[in-house]
């Protein structure tokens, strides 16, 4: 188990996510808190993962939040998944699976794209477009 007074890795991993998520959808917590009953606080807590989202409030958070539940897991690394109680308590071990993690979830990528629609002149944003695709296309030949 976790160290009393600290909060499960894995806590701390769900709250990381929907924090990112909330985050490039431009909600705050409050307007969150409201979509789902809760007050800006427990939006808050969810995300440093001092409290555990159970999972009826995980399906409200992917529902608004427009992810599959599964969204909230994603890129957890397997030092935070051996932290889970059955783990920790020896009970479960199944093999880890390393994957590449999907480009368009992470916050570098969404960041990219709302100051990409910031340019408000489509013949500049398509000639950026266009510069990015060279760019990859160069990177590529050379591999």
């Amino acid at each position: 188990m976790a160290s009393k007074g600290f909060p499960n890795p894995i806590d701390v991993h769900v709250g990381t996510r929907v924090r990112l998520r909330r985050t490039l959808l431009g909600l705050s917590q409050e307007k969150l808190g409201e979509a789902i009953g809760l007050t800006f606080q427990q939006v808050q807590k969810y995300e440093r993962g001092a409290n555990r989202v159970g999972s009826s409030r995980l399906y409200d958070l992917a529902r608004v939040l427009d992810v599959p539940i599964t969204y909230f897991f994603d890129e957890m690394p397997g030092t935070v998944q051996d932290k889970s109680p059955s783990r920790l308590m020896g009970l479960a071990h199944p093999p880890t699976v390393d994957y590449e993690p999907d480009p368009m979830a992470k916050r570098e990528t969404l960041e990219l794209v709302r100051a990409y629609y910031k340019i408000a002149d489509p013949a500049l944003r398509k000639r950026l477009f266009e510069l990015i695709k060279s760019i990859a296309r160069g990177l590529q030949d050379e591999e």
